[in-house]
C-alpha cells in the first residue's frame, strides 16, 4: 500500500500550508494527499518530518519555518510544551477569531447544506487571557515534592506547571497553594500504576463577580491526612476561600471526581453572577468556565428569542437553569427539562434564590418530558436547545419537527452537530436566518454558536 503513497514515513519533505483542521493542525498536500501537522499555519512553508502515513493521509512534525504566516506569533518553545489544551496559541487572535468563523462556514455548507445562511463575524474577548474560573489538575511528585500541572499530550506524564495563562489569576493562585500546603505536610501524590498514595487532584472555582473562591481535594482514601493543619494553612493563605470541599475517589479510573463529596470547612456553595442573575455553584455543578463570554452568549439567545411577555419557552438541556432564568424574565412561562437530577435541583435553587417564579423544571429526558407537557396543554412559542457536543437527540428533534415551535434557537458547543442538526430541522419544516459564533474559549479551537430557526 505504502509504495504508491507520495510520502514514506520518516521522509523530511517541503511543504505549503493552506487550510487547518477542525482541530488546528496545518493541511498541505503532496499530489493531492493530505498531510497534517500541528503548529503551522495557511500560507507558511515549512520542512516537516513524516511521523505517521495511512491510506488516506500522514501526519508530520514541524522541524523548520521556511515562511511565516502574518498571523503567526511568537511564544515560548517551553510555554508551547505547558499548555497543550491552547491548540491556536501560536495564531493571533484576530486569525483565531477568523479561523473559527471560517470553521463554522464550512461545516453549515458541507454537512448542513446551508450555503445561504448568514453567518455573523465571531463575538471575541477584548482580553483573550486569563478567562477561565475553573480549574482541576492532576497531582503527582517529582524529587520528593508534589507536582501539579497537564499531563503531557498523548501521555499521562505531568508536566509541573505553576500557572496557566487562560485562568484567573485567583484560579492558579488556589491551585499552587494548596500544592505546596500538601507537599509541606508530607501528603502523598496519588499513583496510578500501583493504586497507592493520597491526593489525586486539585480543584478551583471562582466567582469573577463575587469574588467568592471554592477549593476542592480530590483523594484516594476515605481519610483527609494532616486535615486540621490543612485547614488552618488554606483559610489562613487564601482569604477569598469560602468552601473546602473533600471529595474521595476511591476507584482505579480516569473520571477525576469520585461519588462522595463533603464540606470539610464553609460553605456547601460559593455564589456568581452571570448579569444580575445570581447562581449557587457547587463542587459538582456544571457552570459555564467563561463568564463573560457567557453573558454575551445568552445575551444573544435572548436577543433571537424575541421575546415580549406573552410566550412560553421551553429550555431542552437545562442544566442549572442557566439559560432558562435568563429567558424568564422575558417570558410569560419558561419550563426546562434535564436528565442530570442535581441540576435540576441546583435549578430551583437558582430560580428561588432571584425570585423567579415563572419558572417550572423537571428531570428526564427532553424526548420524553417535552411531548408529555405537549399533551397536558404546554405549547411552546419558542423552543430553546443547548445541548452536549454530540448534538440533540434525534427524537427531540422529531418532537420538535411535531410540535412546531414558531421559534428555535439553537446554542451549540460543536459546530459539526449543530450543522446535522439544522439540516433536519430544515427538512422538517424550519428556516435558519442566521447563526453568530461566539467565541468562548479563545487560545482553543472551540466555538460555540447560537442559530434562530423560524417555522417555514
Amino acid at each position: 500500500m505504502s509504495k504508491t503513497l507520495p510520502v514514506q514515513k520518516n521522509d523530511y519533505i517541503e511543504v505549503e500550508f493552506e487550510d487547518l483542521t477542525h482541530d488546528g493542525a496545518g493541511v498541505a498536500k503532496v499530489e493531492g494527499y493530505p498531510i497534517f501537522v500541528q503548529g503551522a499555519l495557511p500560507g507558511e512553508k515549512a520542512r516537516v518530518k513524516v511521523i505517521k502515513v495511512n491510506k488516506g493521509y500522514a501526519v508530520g512534525r514541524l522541524v523548520e519555518l521556511l515562511g511565516r504566516s502574518p498571523f503567526r506569533v511568537d511564544i515560548p518553545t517551553e510555554e508551547q510544551h505547558k499548555y497543550g489544551g491552547c491548540q491556536l496559541q501560536h495564531l493571533s487572535y484576530e486569525g483565531q477569531l477568523k479561523f473559527k468563523e471560517n470553521q463554522v462556514r464550512q461545516v453549515l455548507t458541507r454537512i448542513g447544506k446551508l450555503a445561504d445562511v448568514t453567518i455573523h463575524p465571531v463575538l471575541g474577548m477584548e482580553h483573550p487571557w486569563k478567562y477561565r474560573n475553573k480549574a482541576q489538575v492532576p497531582v503527582g511528585e517529582k524529587e520528593g515534592k508534589l507536582i501539579s500541572g497537564f499531563f503531557k499530550p498523548r501521555s499521562h506524564e505531568i508536566v509541573d506547571t505553576n500557572e496557566s495563562l487562560i485562568q484567573l489569576p485567583e484560579v492558579n493562585e488556589a491551585i499552587q497553594v494548596v500544592k505546596e500546603i500538601c507537599s509541606e505536610l508530607g501528603i502523598s501524590a496519588y499513583n496510578e500504576e500501583n493504586h497507592k498514595g493520597d491526593l489525586r487532584h486539585i480543584m478551583a472555582r471562582y466567582g469573577k463577580q463575587s469574588e467568592e473562591l471554592m477549593v476542592v481535594i480530590i483523594t484516594r482514601t476515605t481519610e483527609l491526612p494532616g486535615k486540621k493543619k490543612l485547614l488552618e494553612e488554606v483559610v489562613s493563605r487564601l482569604p477569598k476561600v469560602k468552601s473546602i470541599i473533600h471529595n474521595v475517589n476511591s476507584k482505579r479510573t480516569n473520571v477525576i471526581m469520585g461519588e462522595k463529596t463533603k464540606v470539610i470547612w464553609g460553605n456547601e456553595v460559593i455564589y456568581d453572577y452571570i448579569g444580575d442573575v445570581k447562581f449557587a455553584i457547587s463542587a459538582m455543578s456544571f457552570y459555564q468556565v467563561n463568564p463573560d463570554q457567557t453573558k454575551v452568549l445568552y445575551d444573544k439567545a435572548l436577543e433571537y428569542a424575541e421575546l415580549s411577555g406573552t410566550e412560553n419557552v421551553i429550555d431542552a438541556y437545562c442544566g442549572i437553569g442557566t439559560i432558562s432564568l435568563f429567558l424568564a424574565r422575558k417570558a410569560k412561562k419558561v419550563y426546562g427539562v434535564e436528565v442530570v437530577s442535581q441540576a435540576i435541583e441546583d435549578a430551583k435553587r437558582n430560580a428561588a434564590l432571584n425570585d423567579i417564579e415563572n419558572v417550572e423544571f423537571a428531570v428526564g429526558k427532553a424526548e420524553e418530558v417535552i411531548p408529555n407537557w405537549y399533551k397536558q396543554g404546554v405549547k411552546a412559542d419558542v423552543l430553546v436547545v443547548d445541548p452536549p457536543r454530540k448534538g440533540c437527540d434525534e427524537a427531540l428533534l422529531n418532537t420538535i419537527t411535531e410540535m412546531k415551535p414558531q421559534k428555535v434557537v439553537y446554542v451549540s458547543c460543536n459546530p459539526a452537530t449543530l450543522a446535522r442538526d439544522l439540516r433536519i430541522l430544515e427538512d422538517g419544516g424550519y428556516k435558519t436566518l442566521e447563526v453568530q459564533p461566539v467565541d468562548m474559549f479563545p487560545q482553543t479551537t472551540h466555538v460555540e454558536c447560537v442559530a434562530k430557526l423560524i417555522l417555514n
